[in-house]
């Protein structure tokens, strides 16, 4: 094997293609990213971000770019070193505010629509974010730090120099971060061209966040048509209830008399992203019926705020509803859900039950914005492939028809090979039909075999759609050679609900065997070589390769899991969102009797059958899986004498996501698999 560019190629087992021929690691990063489209209120232009890295300054920019809703070509609206983000339109279309830190800390910015008479509006101490205005225009929202505990050394003013943490109570630190002594608020503020009055704090004294950390963003805040109250979302609980609960809740703020309600109390679970219809009458949001569980069916409710009546509009949908955006006629709402390994747009009718299916196809739909062209609706949204990175495409809700907007790699992918994509129908040990994509190489030639490889979701309640991913590139994977199967096994969306909670409290059971019966399926195949399979997986997929390496029954040659759950007890007792480990593991480790989860399904009660080389890859930073479990994993590989390597990365958390660590990452990862899979016999 030699090593070329960070890429892995076999002399063996490659096509005869090089390394500027196929998508490299480096050619990988080079790829532009296209943020969530903003339609201007006439719904003729809209305006999104385009993300370049730079690996070598380890950073990237995000710059502004212009766009008619009928296609045609991109203006340039910003040129900068610091990145320009969450643009919006004013409501009269005259200026575009967006999110900068160009000033030193990150304001709110406004240019003219064609990029001209760049102004800073705000200058709050500490910087904001999620910023909104006010479909009036008479008001601006946003978030921003209030610190209301205290560090140890202002407890003990006489300890300057003491470094520590004095801790009385859960949720201390959450997915990557520690608790910083502050809180994420949402304030208001008068605004009039360009300039904005005193804000003021709409949670005066709490000690909870909107939006929900550390994933949600400016799509859990909306502001009510007559900009009179906004809406955001809050989960209203501290300490082991925070942790222990997900009973978020829908809060509408008024701002006359500075009072706040719960419009979705009666609800134990999520209650997040609040979207007013247009004339102002209906609130939308997205809920989960049940409290602790995070994967529960997504559905879409409306709250008619006269009447005060809730319902669910996709009642009788057996899917997910995500990102709700509201037609014009204040009746549909759009929103992409997962189906059979895809995602796709979906309309429902808040006045009548029933839900419409929008597109099809072999892709993911992302951002569904709204703008109108004459009498017709029509959807802006976002499209990628495991072949295509996301592009901008115009949707027709009536027909689906979709046309690209823009294409902005098509010059870093002119030349490039890349890999066939196959759905294949794997019959599951029960009969369940397991929907698998199988990834080939370029210039992939069935009379050859090739080593394969086994991906493994994470989760793990996450399909494996036609996602487009910087790390776990599937056609990265396939242009060194390898023949990917990747499988939507038990407990992911899109195949109905069953389907997905079948995993909780069976993580080693039939999700597993859904794994290990579509690798035996393709590896039937005359151009799988079985003695050189693979496999590798992050999150639940590496708790599945963790599991796998006892189970395996020597199909394998190596593993690699990245961020994997090794031991079920301590990582109860050291991850940080507890709903979690406690729905799917059904119960905590002392419970008495104990769930049976920690018995039959931990991994590291099995290492007395392990017996293969492994890769094990840990973030110091995650704290949702805890670096403890990839060290508890690399001490047994260690001690039982099995060929195994450790890669740590001091400063990530539970994802890769500076530039040359990503680098790193896939050349470490490409350079152990090659050491066990590219040479036939090796």
């Amino acid at each position: 094997m030699r090593v070329l560019f960070g890429l892995a190629l076999s002399l063996a087992s490659a096509p005869a293609l090089s390394a500027q021929q196929v998508l490299t690691p480096e050619r990988l990063l080079r790829l532009h990213r296209v943020s969530a489209p903003a339609v201007s209120p006439d719904g003729h232009q809209l305006v999104y971000g385009v993300r370049t890295i730079d690996v070598a300054a380890n950073s990237g920019n995000t710059d502004l770019f212009l766009l008619p809703t009928a296609g045609g070509t991109a203006i340039r609206l910003t040129d900068t070193p610091g990145s320009e983000s969450g643009a919006r339109w004013r409501p009269d279309g005259r200026k575009i505010g967006f999110l900068t830190a160009r000033s030193g800390s990150m304001q709110l910015w406004e240019i003219d629509p064609d990029g001209a008479n760049p102004r800073q509006v705000t200058n709050v101490d500490g910087g904001i974010g999620n910023f909104r205005y006010a479909p009036t225009g008479a008001h601006v929202s946003f978030t921003r730090a209030v610190k209301l505990d205290r560090t140890a050394t202002e407890v003990y003013p006489d300890l300057p120099k003491a470094q520590a943490r004095i801790l009385d109570q859960l949720m201390y630190r959450h997915w990557d971060a520690w608790r910083d002594y502050t809180y994420s608020h949402l304030f208001v503020a008068e605004y009039r061209d360009g300039t904005i009055g005193a804000p003021v704090d709409v949670m005066p004294g709490e000690r909870w966040d909107t939006p929900l950390p550390p994933f949600g963003g400016v799509e859990q805040i909306a502001w009510r048509p007559d900009g009179r109250a906004i809406a955001y979302t809050a989960k209203k609980l501290t300490g082991a209830a925070a942790a222990a609960s997900t009973n978020a809740d829908v809060y509408l703020y008024d701002l006359t008399t500075r009072t706040t309600a719960n419009l979705s109390a009666p609800n134990p679970g999520y209650d997040v992203e609040p979207v007013f219809a247009p004339n102002g009458r209906s609130l939308a949001w997205l809920s989960m019926a049940r409290d602790g569980y995070e994967a529960d069916r997504n559905r879409l409710f409306v709250r008619d705020l006269a009447a005060g009546r809730t319902w669910e509009a996709t009642a009788g949908f057996d899917g997910d509803a995500h990102g709700p955006t509201w037609g014009a006629n204040s009746r549909t709402v759009y929103f992409t859900s997962e189906t059979e390994a895809t995602v796709q747009l979906f309309a429902a009718d808040v006045t009548t039950p029933g839900v419409r299916r929008i597109t099809s196809g072999d892709h993911n739909s992302t951002a569904v914005a709204v703008a109108r062209q004459g009498r017709a609706p029509v959807l802006v949204a976002g499209r990628q492939a495991m072949a295509a990175p996301t592009d901008l495409y115009r949707v027709d809700p009536a027909t689906g028809t979709a046309v690209p907007l823009t294409r902005v790699n098509d010059a870093v992918l002119a030349g490039v090979a890349l890999g066939r994509v196959e759905r294949r129908i794997v019959p599951a040990t029960d009969g369940a039909p397991i929907h698998t994509w199988v990834i080939y190489p370029p210039g992939f030639d069935p009379a050859r075999r090739y080593p394969t490889i086994l991906y493994a979701q994470g989760g793990p309640q996450s399909a494996v759609s036609q996602f487009f991913s910087y790390r776990w590139n599937f056609q990265a994977l396939a242009a060194n050679g390898y023949i990917v199967v990747a499988p939507n096994r038990r407990g992911v969306p899109g195949f109905g609900q069953a389907f997905k909670e079948q995993i909780s409290g069976d993580w080693g059971g039939q999700a597993m065997r859904d794994l290990l019966s579509a690798i035996d399926d393709v590896a039937r195949e005359p151009y799988v070589d079985r003695s050189r399979m693979g496999a590798v997986g992050a999150s639940f997929g590496g708790y599945s390769v963790f599991w796998l390496a006892g189970h395996h029954e020597g199909r394998f040659r190596t593993f690699i899991a990245h961020d994997g759950v090794f031991n079920l007890e301590s990582m109860y007792g050291a991850t940080e969102e507890l709903f979690f480990p406690t729905f799917d593991l059904q119960g905590p480790y002392w419970q008495q009797p104990t769930p049976p989860s920690y018995a039959a399904f931990s991994p590291h009660r099995f290492v007395d059958k392990w017996d293969t080389p492994m890769l094990v890859i840990h973030g110091e930073l995650d704290f949702r899986v805890p670096v403890t479990e990839g060290m508890q994993a690399f001490t047994a590989l260690q001690l039982k004498g099995i060929e195994s390597r450790l890669l740590y990365f001091p400063t990530e958390g539970h994802w890769v996501l500076s530039p040359q660590n990503s680098l790193l990452w896939h050349r470490v990862f490409y350079d152990w698999l090659g050491r066990y899979l590219q040479r036939p016999g090796s």
